[in-house]
């Protein structure tokens, strides 16, 4: 990657204290994913996972007030356990659509105790990544992160 192109990712990286596979199934499991996908007191009503890539990836989440946010996309790579990512940049199939603000990267490696979880945004300019940070990436994606781990240890372990 070129400088430039790094400039406008987002990413965090965490270890997380359970198995990247039960991370894997809270993130590709509708059901799951529908429990800790988007921070409290925000909820995530309707999830779509086709696991394929140019599958889709649909999430409705609706906030407090009522505000009611889709978002449509479709899987890029699909390596169980291991790499997921996605984009809003194109629908199902790999078809372009107007609007797309990011494509999402998670990487998920075997640690000591659990994994090392590492969760990317890529933008297609500065200020879309400007706006994202402004909308809270860091902190919104570490607590949906923290709620899946709270799911996952409730749950599965």
């Amino acid at each position: 990657m070129t400088d430039k192109t790094e400039s406008l990712d987002l990413e965090f990286i965490r270890f997380v204290p359970v198995p990247r596979q039960l991370m894997w199934r809270a993130w590709t499991e509708p059901e799951h994913l529908m429990k800790w996908f988007c921070p409290r007191p925000w909820r995530t009503t309707e999830a779509v996972i086709d696991l394929r890539p140019g599958g889709r990836f649909f999430t409705r989440m609706q906030g407090p007030n009522g505000e009611d946010f889709g978002n449509e996309g479709c899987y890029l790579e699909v390596l169980p356990n291991e790499r997921l990512s996605w984009t809003d940049a194109l629908s199902e199939g790999f078809r372009p659509r107007d609007g797309g603000f990011l494509t999402g990267v998670l990487e998920f490696a075997d640690a000591e105790g659990g994994t090392r979880y590492r969760a990317r945004a890529l933008h297609k300019n500065l200020e879309d990544k400007q706006k994202h940070e402004a909308m809270g990436f860091e902190q919104g994606w570490g607590t949906a992160l923290d709620q899946m781990v709270e799911m996952i240890k409730a749950e599965w372990m």
